[in-house]
């Protein structure tokens, strides 16, 4: 009896799994449609994307929240601080106490988004993986060393957005 229903309850998730997989595949498509129509969205997605580690959730979040770019006035200390990515010191008076921390009234949805971006140019762009290394081996912690790659790929986008052109990655020697 336990092992059928073990055998059922797997089954039954799978085709669970395997409907969302469709349900999201379809919302996506017409999500992309959208973008597509409309000219100043799709040029503003194509621009997102060309930074590396920005894909496909990151870009239409960034689209949705910052209203095409109309909402930030091209103010990416601005954006950082509504995603909790800017630290601020913690002071009172004249004393300051302990380390710098985030907003915790932060966007958390798109911040979320932000982490699995920056984890993601960290392994695909040289210039940040050497940024991160570099940030680990002065001995700060791991989560201030990724909170510094997200606040440069939120600069790399206002950046690309403002000049309208694609982000290219130079080669250093």
């Amino acid at each position: 009896m336990g092992v059928k229903l073990n055998i059922y309850i797997v089954q039954s998730t799978e085709k669970t799994i395997a409907a969302l997989k469709e349900e999201t595949k379809q919302i996506e498509a017409v999500i992309e449609e959208l973008i597509n129509k409309n000219e100043e969205l799709k040029t503003n997605y194509d621009l997102l994307i060309s930074v590396k580690g920005i894909g496909f959730a990151t870009a239409v979040h960034m689209l949705i929240i910052t209203e095409n770019f109309t909402k930030f006035e091209f103010d990416a200390r601005k954006f950082a601080c509504y995603c909790g990515v800017a630290p601020f010191k913690h002071k009172s008076g004249t004393s300051i106490k302990g380390r710098t921390k985030t907003s915790y009234l932060a966007n958390r949805k798109i911040k979320s988004l932000f982490t699995m971006a920056a984890i993601s140019a960290i392994q695909h762009d040289p210039q940040l993986k050497n940024k991160y290394e570099q940030k680990i081996n002065e001995g700060k912690p791991k989560m201030a060393a990724i909170n510094m790659i997200r606040f440069k790929l939120i600069e790399r986008i206002f950046c690309v957005i403002k000049r309208q052109s694609p982000y290219i990655l130079s080669v250093a020697a």
